[in-house]
C-alpha cells in the first residue's frame, strides 16, 4: 500500500538562540519565524514576521561562548523590550494560524518546521513552546541535510551563509535580508531560505551536473 501524497501547506522557517547546547539546561534567548509555501513565496507580509527576545533572569547562567559572542542579545533579554516565554509561544502559534488556518486534526496536513540544524530548535520548542509545537508536522525540513550532500557532491561550491551579499543574491523575490548578521535568529532564517533556494536553482538548472 502506497503512502498518500499530501502537499505541505507551509514551511515554518524557525530559528532560535539559546544559553547552552545542553537542552536540559538551555533557556531561549531569541526566536524568529517566517512562513512561506513550498515554492518559497511568503504567506504573510514581512511585517508579520516574528523576531522576539525572550526574558532572561539576571541569575540564569549562560555558556562561555554565548557570553562572549551574544552579549548584546543577552542585554536585550534582560531589558524591558524582552517578552515572556508564554507571550512568545502565543505569538508564534497565532502567526501559524494566520498563515495556514486553524490547526489540522491530521498531523500530516500541518506545516513543516524548516531551517538549518533544526533538530536543536525543535527540541527546545517541544520543551518550552507547547502551543507552537502542537501545530507542527512530525517531519522537519532541515537544509543542513542538503548542505552535507551538496558539499560532498560538488566540493568547492559551498553556500556562503555568513556572507550577506551571497544570502541577499539568493533570496527569492519578495524576501529582503535584514541588517543583522550571523548568530541572529532572524538573519539565520533568511539565510536558510536563501540556501535552500540556491540548491533548488542549481538542481533545477543542473548547471553543475
Amino acid at each position: 500500500m502506497t503512502e498518500e501524497s499530501v502537499l505541505t501547506p507551509a514551511y515554518l522557517w524557525f530559528d532560535s538562540e539559546f544559553t547552552s547546547l545542553d537542552v536540559e539546561q538551555a533557556h531561549l534567548l531569541q526566536v524568529a519565524l517566517m512562513v512561506t509555501d513550498s515554492k518559497l513565496n511568503r504567506l504573510t507580509a514581512p511585517g508579520r514576521d516574528l523576531n522576539l527576545c525572550i526574558k532572561l533572569g539576571p541569575d540564569v547562567p549562560v555558556s562561555a561562548w554565548v557570553a562572549e559572542n551574544l552579549a548584546a542579545l543577552i542585554a536585550k533579554c534582560r531589558s524591558e523590550s524582552a517578552v515572556s516565554l508564554e507571550e512568545a509561544d502565543r505569538r508564534l502559534a497565532t502567526l501559524v494560524d494566520e498563515a495556514v488556518g486553524p490547526m489540522s486534526k491530521d498531523i500530516k496536513r500541518r506545516p513543516v518546521l524548516a531551517g538549518n540544524t533544526v533538530h536543536m530548535d525543535a527540541a527546545l520548542a517541544r520543551k518550552l513552546l507547547p502551543q507552537f509545537t502542537k501545530r507542527l508536522h512530525y517531519r522537519f525540513l532541515d537544509v543542513s541535510t542538503l548542505k552535507v550532500l551538496w558539499n560532498d557532491w560538488f566540493p568547492g561550491q559551498a553556500f556562503g551563509k555568513a556572507e550577506p551579499e551571497v544570502v541577499r543574491r539568493n533570496l527569492p523575490a519578495g524576501i529582503a535580508l535584514p541588517g543583522s548578521g550571523e548568530h541572529d535568529a532572524y538573519y539565520d532564517i533568511h539565510a536558510s531560505v536563501a540556501e535552500l533556494n540556491y540548491y533548488r536553482q542549481k538542481l533545477l538548472t543542473c548547471s553543475v551536473c
